[in-house]
């Protein structure tokens, strides 16, 4: 009886764990990503690199639907995205209902993408690849639903050039991935990019203004799909 009752109650003990986390993960993550991705800075790089997407464009992690306000409905022809938070796509769905278009929002993640082999004319990927998976997987699935000479236009924090900023990245990471959702603050931007298979345009970089250099660097530009 000891035993099974000590059984219960490690199992009653793991249970409320697993249940603060998952009420974590699913109910406050998602709104402190988005409020975070919401500064007044963070949207005014948005504001920079979004309107450049043309054609079917697909928006890789486009819960929150933040970047939908930024879109040109005159050059976008269709416009589909995933994200794995059913929260977050909740907000993005509210956003396209706003814009006042048609959207194919779906839950999915960035290393299987449900979509056919060059489907799109331009993908949009802005503060995603710090927290997938696999981010070389992710990339090969751009660069496979993308057309021959399509766009990816990104915007991303990572990796500091900064050897001292690298260091603190790297000691914060671990205590900052579990509560921002598995966001990696160490993670190159441009280099797999290229690895994967494209080519960099109109780079452009800086620490945000008011924000700690260790979660401060931002790249943005366009890569194009090569060959």
């Amino acid at each position: 009886m000891l035993r099974s009752a000590g059984a219960t109650i490690v199992k009653k003990q793991k249970g409320g764990v697993m249940g603060v986390r998952g009420f974590w993960e699913t109910q406050v993550v998602p709104r402190l990503i988005k409020c975070a991705c919401a500064s007044p800075g963070i949207m005014e790089l948005r504001a920079g690199v979004v309107p450049r997407a043309q054609g079917r464009v697909f928006e890789i992690g486009c819960g929150g639907g933040l970047n939908q306000q930024f879109y040109d409905s005159a050059r976008v022809t269709a416009f589909a995205g995933i994200d794995p938070s059913g929260k977050l796509l909740d907000y993005a769905r509210e956003a396209a209902v706003q814009k006042g278009w048609k959207a194919d929002i779906r839950q999915g993640v960035g290393e299987d993408i449900p979509f056919t082999d060059e489907s799109f004319d331009t993908v949009v990927c802005t503060y995603t690849l710090c927290s997938v998976q696999d981010p070389d997987k992710v990339l090969s699935e751009l660069r496979r639903i993308l057309r021959r000479g399509g766009q990816l236009l990104f915007l991303e924090h990572g990796l500091s050039p900064e050897a001292n900023v690298e260091r603190w990245q790297r000691r914060i990471e671990p205590l900052w991935k579990p509560m921002m959702g598995g966001c990696h603050l160490a993670r190159a931007v441009t280099k797999p990019m290229i690895a994967a298979g494209f080519q960099i345009e109109h780079p452009g970089h800086q620490y945000m203004p008011k924000m700690p250099k260790w979660a401060a660097w931002m790249e943005w530009g366009t890569a194009i799909k090569a060959g």
